[in-house]
């Protein structure tokens, strides 16, 4: 079991992503006691910014560091994998960015350094955590709406075109099936218990860099169980989530920063849950891996190892249907 009672996190990345993080780790209670960035001005900025005590231009320098428990990975998708494997056979716990690897068989190597060294690893899906998610897995737990058979989920933004920014460019994984379609992917993937999906329907359009700018996807389950994903990076889309079950539904409006979910059940009955959201919502993933660290767990029962792996297969037969590849999955040939 872990015996420290402030938790010591180093952050790799200083973007907007870890800008975010950091307000919730700080809001959890965890210690972000380490910046790392490639250049050291900016992990000096950053750590001047927050009041960080350390500031490194140095990854395995930082790991070095024994008072270092928890590494956060907020950097570009390509990097992902070589950053948390260093981390995890340094013995460090990892929370790694979603999505936690270009494809399946960069997180196989990742998941097998957290088995090799006993190192909790968890990818940062921290839609759901929030209390609103949880309040609807609590519901489908109770059969509210009976027997599930249709999840509608969709994420789209309108991005302001960069063609070297990391939505579009290739060399850092750009694209929107793994910046945005991931967190509808996710929440179908959550409501029908991670299960595998038998069948595959897709359509992607592509952009002036070769990324995929707008994705609709099908997904067959057993049991005649349907999901429907949608995803853009150039297309403000309405941001919610439908389950429709046997005996009712439940709406998850703007899910991604969801504050409430609505009930509604075929007898009439309606029930709305706002509960009670704690400061910008990346609390609840770091609170997640900081408990199961205290616990001695190695994986998130909330975010399975499997269940990324499941999901990370999914897209990667999405992109296969297409024959879309990055250009790092040509180079060493891991694309599943």
């Amino acid at each position: 079991m872990f015996a420290k009672e402030k938790i010591n996190w180093a952050l790799a990345g200083t973007g907007g992503i870890a800008n975010k993080f950091i307000h919730g780790l700080v809001a959890a209670g965890g210690n972000p006691a380490a910046i790392v960035s490639r250049s050291r001005q900016n992990a000096q900025n950053f750590a001047s910014h927050y009041g960080i005590e350390k500031a490194y231009d140095d990854f395995n320098l930082m790991l070095e560091d024994s008072g270092i428990d928890a590494v956060y990975i907020g950097t570009p998708h390509t990097t992902h994998k070589d950053l948390a494997i260093s981390a995890l056979k340094a013995k460090k716990a990892v929370l790694c960015e979603k999505p936690c690897a270009i494809n399946a068989g960069e997180l196989e190597q990742m998941i097998c350094a957290a088995k090799e060294n006993n190192a909790l690893f968890m990818e940062a899906m921290w839609t759901r955590f929030t209390p609103p998610v949880k309040k609807v897995r609590q519901w489908l737990g109770e059969n509210l709406i009976g027997d599930i058979k249709m999840v509608q989920a969709n994420f789209g933004f309108n991005a302001p075109f960069d063609p070297k920014g990391r939505l579009f460019d290739l060399d850092l994984g750009g694209g929107s099936l793994l910046d945005a379609g991931i967190y509808p992917l996710s929440m179908i993937s959550m409501v029908f218990g991670g299960e595998k999906p038998l069948d595959i329907k897709s359509h992607l359009y592509f952009g002036e860099t070769g990324s995929d700018d707008q994705d609709a996807i099908i997904l067959s389950y057993s049991g005649q169980k349907t999901g429907i994903a949608s995803c853009a990076t150039r297309t403000q889309m309405e941001n919610d989530t439908w389950i429709y079950g046997s005996r009712g539904r439940i709406h998850i409006p703007n899910f991604i920063w969801a504050r409430n979910a609505v009930l509604y059940q075929d007898n009439g009955t309606k029930l709305i849950d706002t509960p009670e959201f704690i400061s910008n919502g990346y609390n609840y993933e770091a609170q997640e891996v900081m408990d199961c660290l205290k616990e001695g767990k190695t994986e998130s029962p909330c975010m399975t190892w499997d269940e990324s792996l499941t999901i990370m297969r999914t897209m990667d037969k999405i992109r296969a249907q297409w024959d879309f590849k990055y250009p790092c999955e040509k180079k060493n040939g891991l694309y599943s």
